[in-house]
């Protein structure tokens, strides 16, 4: 059982730390955290000008106020609560047992009622916040069966989104950007197609009938297949789809 004098002693360490949490309360309150524009801590009349990145910062200094002010006003209520405790003569016992609270407890956690068997604190919790869902990039969660599948699926999106224009510059990256157009993942990924031979080969409805249809690309091509010593997937490239309907044709046509 707790004496008087330490009774008196930890009332003194009780209103101490309550008046220093008070104080922190008031002066959060010169703005509504959780309700005013981030903009009025940050001396901003808008944010158009801003960078992302430089809104994100804001933003997370918001949060953070917010989360060190919740845990301010919670450290208040459980002061109060062992200050109630001491004048009801209850402090320094286990709520849930009735037993004497060591006074390491006491001297370590001024503000606990309970001892350590029966903390309410005592279990940990596993569950993680619900920002950690979109930590990493949404296309490493899709699992396909066949992994030859052509899609669109999360990452297609993401690089339909990014192009128009992201956080990023050229000076963010380790290997040379010479663009803006090519600060994004996987920015030479080819838009629309996924074989450099789409580009210039097509076949009848059935899928046979492998016609080539000469074009830069089609150059391009077979140039780099030549460098390698290689052919494609289908073997030595089928010869080309002439069309009869020539330029000198179309011009005697309108003559």
């Amino acid at each position: 059982m707790l004496s008087k004098e330490q009774l008196s002693t930890f009332r003194s360490q009780l209103i101490k730390a309550k008046q220093g949490v008070e104080e922190l309360l008031k002066n959060s309150d010169h703005y509504d955290l959780e309700n005013a524009s981030v903009h009025e801590t940050m001396g901003e009349l808008s944010n158009y000008d801003n960078h992302p990145a430089d809104n994100g910062s804001a933003l997370y200094e918001r949060e953070k106020d917010i989360a060190l002010n919740e845990h301010s006003e919670e450290e208040l209520k459980e002061i109060n609560y062992a200050l109630q405790a001491i004048e009801n003569g209850s402090y320094g016992k286990c709520e849930e047992c009735g037993k004497d609270i060591p006074i390491d407890r006491l001297k370590a956690i001024p503000t606990t009622t309970f001892c350590i068997e029966h903390s309410p604190s005592q279990v940990t919790s596993h569950v993680r916040p619900i920002e950690e869902e979109i930590l990493s990039p949404p296309w490493g969660k899709f699992v396909y069966d066949d992994r030859d599948a052509v899609m669109f699926d999360a990452e297609d999106s993401w690089q339909d989104v990014a192009r128009y224009g992201t956080s990023e510059s050229p000076s963010d990256f380790v290997d040379a950007v010479d663009d803006y157009n090519e600060t994004y993942i996987e920015a030479d990924e080819p838009i629309g197609y996924v074989e450099a031979y789409e580009n210039f080969i097509g076949t009848d409805i059935d899928g046979k009938n492998i016609t080539i249809y000469p074009n830069t690309q089609h150059e391009i091509y077979e140039d780099s297949l030549d460098d390698e010593g290689l052919m494609t997937i289908w073997g030595d490239l089928p010869p080309y789809e002439i069309d009869p309907y020539t330029e000198e044709e179309a011009e005697e046509e309108i003559e």
